[in-house]
């Protein structure tokens, strides 16, 4: 059965996901609609990026991927749909597919984009401030029905694509340093820091907001409640945690804030 993903930052107070899930089936009733997720912080496109980013792989082959966190709703930013890879985004050309194009073009899979500039594939009447409405759900049912990419737009080049600066750690004598990229709902520091990043190197130290955390786990129940530990995460970041508690409001910190790691 097809897959339709969705990514907002619309939470879940308002009509808004239920009124783009109610567009969709309309369009293409048969798909399944996976919540990926409501609560990417409001206007905030690189926690939206770096959330699509972990997520999109772990979908059915062709699946459609549809992310709305769109600051610049009715201005002259385009509204885009590509095919990256084996998997199929619905956004607004802001930056939010910046990690899925990032891996394609490291991988070598292939990427075709398009601008969602033919009317016939929107809703009748277009607002100025929902176009995960009007555009971006009946473009991605569209898809899901089986619409090739070139019948929905203009081509782009990906090269011309808007993307996000997502922070790199920086290599110091000692070891990285990183920031804080963004912190999950219970409380876990995600640092910029990958395992890939940190090769064989072991994790001595990680410092931040005047803390010293000599603790580094494989997993949470290594260490009693109440500790401090930096892991390395399901997704392969380097986070700070406090077992069973909640890192972000112990020790008071925020994201971009800075945190040294020290190696061997």
């Amino acid at each position: 059965m097809p897959v339709i993903s969705l990514l907002t930052d619309f939470g879940d107070r308002d009509a808004f996901v239920g009124i783009m899930k109610g567009v969709i089936w309309k369009i293409a009733p048969q798909v399944q609609i996976a919540d990926l997720t409501h609560w990417i912080e409001p206007q905030n496109v690189l926690h939206g990026a770096l959330i699509l980013g972990q997520a999109y792989a772990y979908f059915p082959e062709g699946s459609v991927h549809v992310a709305v966190v769109d600051p610049g709703v009715g201005t002259q930013r385009r509204a885009i749909a590509a095919r990256i890879g084996k998997f199929y985004f619905v956004a607004p050309d802001n930056g939010l597919l910046t990690l899925p194009l990032e891996k394609a073009e490291k991988s070598g899979e292939p990427i075709h984009v398009v601008e969602l500039n033919e009317p016939r594939f929107w809703l009748p009447e277009v607002s100025r401030s929902f176009h995960g409405r009007d555009i971006f759900a009946p473009c991605a049912a569209h898809l899901i029905n089986g619409v090739p990419l070139d019948e929905m737009g203009s081509n782009i080049k990906s090269r011309d694509l808007v993307r996000v600066d997502v922070p790199k750690p920086r290599r110091t004598p000692t070891g990285w340093l990183a920031q804080v990229l963004m912190a999950d709902v219970f409380g876990n520091l995600i640092s910029n820091l990958t395992v890939q990043d940190a090769g064989d190197r072991e994790i001595r130290k990680v410092m931040i907001a005047g803390t010293e955390i000599e603790r580094f786990t494989r997993t949470f129940g290594e260490a009693p409640a109440g500790s401090l530990i930096s892991m390395f995460d399901s997704s392969g970041y380097l986070s700070v945690c406090v077992v069973n508690g909640n890192a972000q409001k112990q020790l008071n910190v925020r994201v971009g804030d800075p945190l040294e790691v020290i190696t061997n």
